[in-house]
Parts: C-alpha cells; sequence; structure tokens
C-alpha cells in the first residue's frame, strides 16, 4: 500500500520551473529517489495556468508513512526547503493511499 503525495508548487516568473530545475541540477531529486522506500519522485508541467502565476506538479510516492518520515529527517528538507524560500513558492498537497485494486468494470478502459 504505497502513499502518493501530489504537491503544486505556484509561484511567479517562471520561479516553479526554476525550482524544479535546481532540485534536479543540485543532485537533490536522485538523492531523493535513491532513499530506501521512494517508489517516484517526478515533477510536471500543466497544459493550461488557470491564472497568472506558474505551477509544478510533483508526484512523490513512498512504500509508507514511516519511509515518509525517515525521508522528512533527512538534511535535504532543510534545502528543499531553503529553494521554497528562495523562489517564493506556494504549495497545495493532496495525499493519497493505494490499494493497488483495480476492478473488473475499469479493466475496459485501461489500454496497455
Amino acid at each position: 500500500m504505497a502513499i502518493t503525495v501530489n504537491l503544486r508548487y505556484t509561484g511567479k516568473n517562471g520561479a516553479a520551473q526554476a525550482f524544479a530545475r535546481e532540485m534536479i541540477s543540485s543532485g537533490t531529486v536522485e538523492k531523493i529517489r535513491a532513499e530506501k522506500g521512494n517508489l517516484r519522485y517526478e515533477y510536471y508541467l500543466p497544459f493550461e495556468e488557470s491564472s497568472g502565476d506558474e505551477t509544478i506538479l510533483l508526484i512523490d510516492s513512498w512504500e509508507n508513512q514511516e519511509a515518509i518520515d525517515k525521508h522528512h529527517a533527512t538534511p535535504m528538507m532543510k534545502t528543499i526547503a531553503e529553494l521554497r524560500e528562495k523562489y517564493d513558492l506556494h504549495m497545495t498537497i493532496e495525499r493519497f493511499v493505494s490499494d493497488d485494486y483495480i476492478p473488473e468494470r475499469d479493466k475496459g478502459f485501461l489500454r496497455k
């Protein structure tokens, strides 16, 4: 049962994209992906923006709450917080717990 967190980072004038690029170029993303229990750590851009702000979506997935707690206790969290401040980003969060179950009636909509 995985826990997935969708974080939307919102900023102005390219700040959200600059944040994601610095997270990648600094090696922070690679370190997070290498942490025990990390299943996914990926940034995405929306096709449409509903305001003058810019948003980056981070999909961050972990094996369980223990893995998230260990991640939150790492020095990388200080780095991430400093970068959020540097780029003046604001965040929203959604949290999902996966049950890995796909009902038979939904499988017909999947294309593999």
